[in-house]
Protein backbone atom coordinates (compact mmCIF):
# COMPACT_ATOMS: atom_id res chain seq x y z
CA UNK A 1 0.00 0.00 0.00
CA UNK A 2 1.13 3.36 -1.01
CA UNK A 3 1.14 5.93 1.99
CA UNK A 4 2.38 9.63 1.94
CA UNK A 5 4.37 11.01 4.53
CA UNK A 6 2.94 13.78 4.99
CA UNK A 7 -0.53 13.72 7.16
CA UNK A 8 -1.99 15.18 10.46
CA UNK A 9 -3.94 13.69 13.14
CA UNK A 10 -5.48 14.47 16.78
CA UNK A 11 -7.48 12.99 19.32
CA UNK A 12 -8.25 13.16 23.32
CA UNK A 13 -9.03 11.71 25.76
CA UNK A 14 -10.14 11.79 29.63
CA UNK A 15 -7.99 10.24 31.90
CA UNK A 16 -9.18 10.91 35.84
CA UNK A 17 -9.31 14.21 36.37
CA UNK A 18 -7.66 15.35 33.36
CA UNK A 19 -8.29 15.99 29.24
CA UNK A 20 -5.02 14.65 27.48
CA UNK A 21 -4.82 15.98 23.76
CA UNK A 22 -2.88 14.40 21.40
CA UNK A 23 -1.54 15.72 18.35
CA UNK A 24 0.46 13.82 15.69
CA UNK A 25 1.66 15.67 12.50
CA UNK A 26 3.84 13.69 9.52
CA UNK A 27 6.09 15.14 7.12
CA UNK A 28 8.79 13.34 4.48
CA UNK A 29 12.33 12.37 5.83
CA UNK A 30 14.92 9.86 4.56
CA UNK A 31 14.08 7.69 7.78
CA UNK A 32 11.96 7.56 10.87
CA UNK A 33 12.08 10.69 13.19
CA UNK A 34 10.31 11.16 15.78
CA UNK A 35 10.46 14.47 18.03
CA UNK A 36 8.56 14.28 21.48
CA UNK A 37 6.65 16.80 23.37
CA UNK A 38 5.16 16.42 27.09
CA UNK A 39 4.80 18.02 29.65
CA UNK A 40 6.98 17.29 32.40
CA UNK A 41 4.40 15.23 34.07
CA UNK A 42 3.89 12.71 31.01
CA UNK A 43 7.58 12.55 30.37
CA UNK A 44 7.63 8.99 31.91
CA UNK A 45 5.66 7.75 29.18
CA UNK A 46 8.36 8.84 26.53
CA UNK A 47 9.66 5.20 25.66
CA UNK A 48 6.34 3.76 25.51
CA UNK A 49 5.43 6.47 22.64
CA UNK A 50 8.27 6.26 20.50
CA UNK A 51 7.48 2.43 20.78
CA UNK A 52 4.55 2.68 19.80
CA UNK A 53 4.39 4.95 16.66
CA UNK A 54 7.81 2.92 15.83
CA UNK A 55 5.80 0.25 15.55
CA UNK A 56 3.29 1.24 13.39
CA UNK A 57 5.46 4.15 10.86
CA UNK A 58 8.50 3.16 9.07
CA UNK A 59 9.15 6.40 7.25
CA UNK A 60 9.04 10.43 7.73
CA UNK A 61 9.52 13.10 10.57
CA UNK A 62 6.84 12.74 13.38
CA UNK A 63 5.98 15.27 15.73
CA UNK A 64 4.47 14.24 18.62
CA UNK A 65 2.66 17.03 20.25
CA UNK A 66 0.76 15.73 24.31
CA UNK A 67 -1.16 18.36 26.22
CA UNK A 68 -3.44 18.23 29.87
CA UNK A 69 -5.97 20.50 30.99
CA UNK A 70 -8.05 20.15 34.18
CA UNK A 71 -11.46 19.05 33.92
CA UNK A 72 -13.92 21.18 34.55
CA UNK A 73 -16.54 20.50 37.06
CA UNK A 74 -20.32 21.05 37.23
CA UNK A 75 -21.64 25.19 38.19
CA UNK A 76 -23.04 23.89 41.21
CA UNK A 77 -20.20 23.40 43.87
CA UNK A 78 -19.52 20.82 46.27
CA UNK A 79 -17.59 21.15 49.19
CA UNK A 80 -15.17 19.51 50.73
CA UNK A 81 -15.22 19.84 54.79
CA UNK A 82 -12.02 18.11 55.12
CA UNK A 83 -10.14 20.07 52.48
CA UNK A 84 -11.81 23.26 53.77
CA UNK A 85 -10.21 22.60 57.03
CA UNK A 86 -7.30 22.14 55.52
CA UNK A 87 -6.82 25.47 53.98
CA UNK A 88 -7.95 26.99 57.15
CA UNK A 89 -5.24 25.03 58.83
CA UNK A 90 -2.70 26.47 56.26
CA UNK A 91 -3.90 30.16 56.07
CA UNK A 92 -3.15 30.31 59.36
CA UNK A 93 -0.14 28.56 59.67
CA UNK A 94 1.22 30.66 57.08
CA UNK A 95 -0.73 34.28 58.42
CA UNK A 96 1.37 33.47 61.45
CA UNK A 97 4.73 34.03 60.05
CA UNK A 98 3.46 37.08 58.02
CA UNK A 99 4.13 40.95 58.67
CA UNK A 100 0.91 42.84 59.64
CA UNK A 101 2.06 45.39 56.68
CA UNK A 102 2.20 43.18 54.02
CA UNK A 103 -0.53 44.02 51.18
CA UNK A 104 -1.56 40.34 50.07
CA UNK A 105 -3.16 37.61 52.41
CA UNK A 106 -2.74 33.84 53.35
CA UNK A 107 -5.30 33.13 50.00
CA UNK A 108 -2.92 34.89 47.77
CA UNK A 109 0.20 33.05 49.32
CA UNK A 110 -1.93 29.75 48.67
CA UNK A 111 -2.29 30.63 44.81
CA UNK A 112 1.39 31.09 44.63
CA UNK A 113 2.67 28.56 42.36
CA UNK A 114 4.09 25.48 44.17
CA UNK A 115 2.88 26.40 47.24
CA UNK A 116 0.12 23.78 46.49
CA UNK A 117 1.71 20.57 45.33
CA UNK A 118 -1.02 18.54 43.31
CA UNK A 119 -2.00 14.85 43.90
CA UNK A 120 0.52 12.28 42.11
CA UNK A 121 -0.97 10.84 38.84
CA UNK A 122 -1.32 7.07 39.09
CA UNK A 123 1.18 6.15 36.68
CA UNK A 124 0.27 2.47 35.58
CA UNK A 125 -3.37 4.00 34.67
CA UNK A 126 -2.23 6.77 32.96
CA UNK A 127 0.36 4.73 30.93
CA UNK A 128 -2.88 2.77 29.73
CA UNK A 129 -4.37 5.41 28.73
CA UNK A 130 -1.89 7.23 27.23
CA UNK A 131 -1.05 4.11 24.92
CA UNK A 132 -4.88 3.50 24.13
CA UNK A 133 -4.76 7.36 23.10
CA UNK A 134 -1.38 6.96 21.13
CA UNK A 135 -2.44 4.41 19.60
CA UNK A 136 -6.05 5.46 18.06
CA UNK A 137 -4.28 8.83 17.39
CA UNK A 138 -1.64 7.03 15.39
CA UNK A 139 -4.46 5.21 13.65
CA UNK A 140 -6.14 8.17 11.85
CA UNK A 141 -2.89 9.12 10.88
CA UNK A 142 -2.21 6.47 8.98
CA UNK A 143 -5.45 6.70 7.16
CA UNK A 144 -4.72 10.09 6.29
CA UNK A 145 -1.03 8.95 4.98
CA UNK A 146 -2.84 6.04 3.34
CA UNK A 147 -5.82 8.27 1.45
CA UNK A 148 -3.16 10.86 0.45
CA UNK A 149 -0.89 7.88 -0.73
CA UNK A 150 -3.53 6.71 -3.03
CA UNK A 151 -3.98 9.96 -4.79
CA UNK A 152 0.00 9.97 -5.73
CA UNK A 153 -0.28 6.25 -6.31
CA UNK A 154 -2.98 7.39 -9.18
CA UNK A 155 -0.40 10.48 -10.06
CA UNK A 156 2.59 8.13 -10.61
CA UNK A 157 0.45 5.37 -12.95
CA UNK A 158 -0.84 8.95 -15.06
CA UNK A 159 2.58 9.68 -15.84
CA UNK A 160 4.07 6.39 -15.98
CA UNK A 161 1.35 5.99 -19.04
CA UNK A 162 2.17 8.77 -20.70
CA UNK A 163 6.07 7.62 -20.46
CA UNK A 164 5.25 4.29 -22.19
CA UNK A 165 3.66 6.56 -24.59
CA UNK A 166 6.74 8.52 -25.65
CA UNK A 167 8.68 5.13 -25.85
CA UNK A 168 6.26 3.98 -28.22
CA UNK A 169 7.06 6.96 -30.17
CA UNK A 170 10.33 6.86 -29.80
CA UNK A 171 10.61 2.87 -31.26
CA UNK A 172 8.73 4.32 -33.70
CA UNK A 173 10.51 7.07 -34.53
CA UNK A 174 14.10 5.01 -34.66
CA UNK A 175 13.77 2.94 -38.27
CA UNK A 176 13.13 6.01 -39.44
CA UNK A 177 16.10 7.75 -37.82
CA UNK A 178 18.38 5.64 -38.96
CA UNK A 179 17.53 5.35 -42.38
CA UNK A 180 17.36 9.37 -42.83
CA UNK A 181 21.17 8.72 -41.15
CA UNK A 182 22.33 6.49 -43.28
CA UNK A 183 21.09 7.97 -46.52
CA UNK A 184 22.61 11.09 -45.87
CA UNK A 185 25.91 10.22 -44.71
CA UNK A 186 25.50 7.83 -48.50
CA UNK A 187 24.81 11.38 -50.33
CA UNK A 188 27.32 13.29 -48.54
CA UNK A 189 30.14 11.22 -49.20
CA UNK A 190 28.86 10.21 -52.81
CA UNK A 191 29.70 14.07 -53.27
CA UNK A 192 33.12 14.18 -51.89
CA UNK A 193 34.44 10.76 -53.27
CA UNK A 194 34.10 10.05 -57.13
CA UNK A 195 34.57 6.44 -56.35
CA UNK A 196 33.83 5.44 -52.59
CA UNK A 197 34.53 2.34 -51.13
CA UNK A 198 31.05 1.42 -50.52
CA UNK A 199 32.43 -1.80 -48.37
CA UNK A 200 34.19 0.52 -46.10
CA UNK A 201 31.24 3.17 -46.44
CA UNK A 202 29.22 0.39 -44.74
CA UNK A 203 31.41 -0.70 -42.31
CA UNK A 204 31.57 2.98 -41.05
CA UNK A 205 27.77 3.39 -40.86
CA UNK A 206 27.35 -0.21 -38.99
CA UNK A 207 29.87 1.35 -36.72
CA UNK A 208 27.58 4.84 -36.35
CA UNK A 209 24.50 3.14 -35.86
CA UNK A 210 25.44 1.06 -33.47
CA UNK A 211 26.84 4.02 -31.57
CA UNK A 212 23.74 6.24 -32.03
CA UNK A 213 21.28 3.35 -31.40
CA UNK A 214 18.89 4.02 -28.44
CA UNK A 215 17.12 1.17 -28.45
CA UNK A 216 18.78 -0.36 -25.48
CA UNK A 217 17.74 3.20 -23.79
CA UNK A 218 14.12 2.69 -24.50
CA UNK A 219 14.08 -0.89 -23.71
CA UNK A 220 15.28 -0.26 -20.15
CA UNK A 221 12.94 2.80 -20.19
CA UNK A 222 10.36 0.36 -20.22
CA UNK A 223 11.38 -2.19 -18.32
CA UNK A 224 11.55 0.58 -15.31
CA UNK A 225 8.43 1.75 -15.66
CA UNK A 226 7.40 -1.76 -15.47
CA UNK A 227 8.91 -2.14 -12.31
CA UNK A 228 6.98 1.07 -11.19
CA UNK A 229 3.98 -0.02 -11.92
CA UNK A 230 4.89 -3.35 -9.84
CA UNK A 231 6.58 -1.72 -6.80
CA UNK A 232 3.21 0.27 -6.34
CA UNK A 233 1.35 -2.14 -5.73
CA UNK A 234 2.91 -3.72 -2.99
CA UNK A 235 2.09 -4.02 0.60
CA UNK A 236 5.26 -2.66 2.32
CA UNK A 237 6.76 0.85 2.25
CA UNK A 238 8.46 1.62 -1.16
CA UNK A 239 9.82 5.17 -0.92
CA UNK A 240 13.02 4.12 -1.42
CA UNK A 241 13.08 1.85 -3.89
CA UNK A 242 10.67 4.29 -6.13
CA UNK A 243 13.37 6.79 -5.29
CA UNK A 244 16.20 4.31 -6.85
CA UNK A 245 14.09 3.59 -10.10
CA UNK A 246 13.85 7.26 -10.29
CA UNK A 247 17.39 7.73 -10.41
CA UNK A 248 17.33 5.08 -13.43
CA UNK A 249 14.78 6.14 -15.27
CA UNK A 250 16.64 9.58 -15.45
CA UNK A 251 19.98 8.29 -16.04
CA UNK A 252 18.49 6.27 -19.67
CA UNK A 253 16.10 9.77 -20.51
CA UNK A 254 19.90 11.51 -19.94
CA UNK A 255 21.59 9.07 -22.57
CA UNK A 256 19.05 8.84 -24.70
CA UNK A 257 19.01 12.89 -25.00
CA UNK A 258 22.71 12.77 -25.46
CA UNK A 259 22.91 9.93 -28.46
CA UNK A 260 20.17 11.68 -30.17
CA UNK A 261 20.14 13.31 -34.16
CA UNK A 262 16.93 13.66 -34.59
CA UNK A 263 14.80 16.59 -32.97
CA UNK A 264 12.01 14.27 -32.51
CA UNK A 265 14.11 12.00 -30.36
CA UNK A 266 15.23 15.44 -28.68
CA UNK A 267 12.01 16.13 -27.90
CA UNK A 268 10.99 12.93 -26.87
CA UNK A 269 14.13 12.97 -24.27
CA UNK A 270 12.63 16.16 -23.08
CA UNK A 271 8.97 14.98 -22.24
CA UNK A 272 10.61 12.05 -20.79
CA UNK A 273 12.68 13.70 -18.11
CA UNK A 274 9.66 16.45 -17.29
CA UNK A 275 7.63 13.53 -16.55
CA UNK A 276 10.14 11.32 -14.62
CA UNK A 277 11.31 14.52 -12.22
CA UNK A 278 7.48 15.07 -11.73
CA UNK A 279 7.37 11.54 -10.78
CA UNK A 280 10.51 12.10 -8.48
CA UNK A 281 8.88 15.28 -6.75
CA UNK A 282 5.92 12.82 -5.75
CA UNK A 283 7.68 9.68 -4.16
CA UNK A 284 10.15 11.66 -2.17
CA UNK A 285 6.91 12.18 -0.65
CA UNK A 286 6.20 8.38 -0.23
CA UNK A 287 6.57 6.28 2.95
Amino acid sequence: MIRSMTAFAVNEAELGNLTITCELRSVNHRYLDVSLKLPDRLRFAEADIRSLIGAKISRGKIECSLTTKKQTKQQSFIVDPDAVAALITATKLIEQQMYSSMSFSALDILAFPGIQQESELDKTDISAGINSLITATVKQLLESRAREGRQLKALIEERCVKIQGFIDSGNQRMPEVLASLRKKLTDRIAELVMQPDFDRLEQELVYLTQKLDITEELDRLETHVTEVLRVLEQVDPVGRRLDFLMQELNREANTLGSKSIDKDMTQISIELKVLIEQIREQVQNIE
